[in-house]
């Protein structure tokens, strides 16, 4: 049997998933991925559930504070939901 060709990265371009999310969709992800209600995640968070809604549809900025508050909640680090549009090559 004979040898796959030898791997160079050049023969290749990075694929681009094409899908950007904001930290308010971010957040909306985790909650529903959490299977958790905007209502549950206000009392967990302590952030007002309509502030929770206007984070989520965009008309409120979520803000490092607020970020720190709600990956306390889902347990990831407050980066994760303030820079989920970060690409690695942007570096």
């Amino acid at each position: 049997m004979d040898k796959p060709p030898k791997y160079d990265p050049a023969d290749f371009e990075p694929m681009d998933t094409g899908i950007t999310l904001t930290p308010g969709d971010t957040v909306r992800v985790l909650r529903e991925l959490n299977e958790m209600s905007q209502t549950r995640l206000a009392e967990l968070s302590g952030i007002a559930q309509t502030t929770l809604s206007a984070i989520e549809s965009g008309r409120t900025r979520l803000g490092a504070e607020r970020s720190k508050m709600l990956a306390r909640v889902f347990n990831v680090h407050p980066a994760v939901i303030l820079f989920s549009d970060w690409k690695q090559d942007a570096a």
